[in-house]
């Protein structure tokens, strides 16, 4: 069994030219019609170039589109994998739960908590290699935004698709965001596991402490990042056009302060760290460095090994092409006429 690929599939691109080229021969050969059939009707054109054709052109203009194609199909380098083998690689399981609440749009965290988290997880995705990671957010409630997975582009696809409008129901329910990754890894695995819960603390729903240690007790390690300053800010909210904050029914602002207690608290039922974001770093990186020092399961991949180059039958055959195209004279040849090789 072969694998076939293009080393170099963006040239690929290049083939939107063929189009383009069918059609403007057919505006310049309805042009051309049109320009003859101004100089002479069509019977007194055939005797006055009775050696001209209609297929011919349109034949040479079919090979010269093939012979492009074979050159566009040559630079994309086409490949065969000759060799298959199995490899062993080792990786572990990591499902974020990221906090989608309303005081995740603070700014005390410049651009604002959600949106430094979302980038700060984006880079962590970039540093993975072999590790499946999983993605949960919540607020009242807790929603797997996207199930455990090694396609890191989808991983960063989902992750921009998030906001605070996601969840129906607005709370800090981090305990059910813990219970709901406990979950949601995969069942066979046998590596470590590890989750990550960035909020900013204000948990109002459930038991977060009894789920992170309950986690542990299944060898699930929890960390968790605070995300947000200990002072606190409020809560920017747009009514009716205007730019205001978010109050309480006395009217007065309100202010989302970071619970650092809470997420120590947390961290510490789940044999995990506590890492506090602020505006100069997230803290991922610090986490990034625990994972790293996590044993990973050891899986089997199969993979072509050895890729042979195969473009040269594809410039061999563009250069039959224009051979053909030499070959293939615009007008009819004397010598040639009687043969019906392109009329009907």
């Amino acid at each position: 069994m072969e694998m076939f690929r293009f080393g170099n599939s963006e040239y690929l691109y290049a083939l939107s030219i063929i189009p383009v080229l069918i059609v403007l021969f057919v505006i310049i050969r309805i042009r051309r019609r049109k320009a003859l059939a101004k100089f002479a009707k069509r019977e007194i054109l055939g005797e006055l170039m009775p050696n001209a054709s209609k297929s011919r052109p349109v034949i040479k203009f079919i090979v010269w589109l093939i012979a492009i194609s074979a050159v566009i199909l040559a630079l994309a380098r086409p490949q065969f994998g000759s060799k298959l083998k199995t490899e062993k690689r080792e990786g572990v399981e990591l499902i974020i739960a990221l906090d989608v609440s309303n005081s995740m749009m603070a700014e005390d965290i410049q651009p604002n908590r959600l949106e430094r988290a979302k980038r700060a997880i984006s880079r962590l995705v970039d540093n993975l290699r072999d590790d499946k990671i999983g993605l949960i957010v919540f607020a009242g409630d807790a929603y797997t935004q996207l199930p455990i997975t090694t396609d890191y582009s989808s991983a960063k696809l989902f992750l921009n698709s998030v906001n605070t409008n996601i969840v129906p129901r607005q709370g800090t329910a981090i305990g059910a965001a813990i219970s709901l990754a406990v979950n949601s890894f995969s069942p066979q695995f046998t590596g470590s596991k590890a989750i990550i819960v960035i909020t900013d603390g204000e948990n109002h729903e459930d038991d977060a402490i009894g789920a992170a240690s309950t986690a542990s007790e299944q060898g699930i390690i929890v960390h968790t990042v605070g995300m947000g300053l200990p002072q606190g800010a409020p809560i920017p909210v747009n009514n009716s056009g205007q730019n205001d904050y978010r109050r309480d029914n006395q009217g007065q602002v309100i202010v989302t302060k970071l619970d650092e207690a809470m997420l120590q608290r947390i961290a510490a039922a789940g044999k995990g760290i506590y890492v506090r974001a602020n505006n100069a770093q997230v803290g991922l990186n610090t986490l990034f460095s625990e994972i790293e020092k996590m044993e990973g399961a050891e899986v089997e991949s199969r993979v072509y090994s050895e890729y042979e180059d195969q473009f040269q039958w594809f410039i061999g055959f563009a250069f039959l092409m224009i051979l053909l195209d030499f070959l293939i004279l615009e007008r009819k040849n004397k010598y040639l006429k009687k043969i019906k090789l392109f009329e009907k």
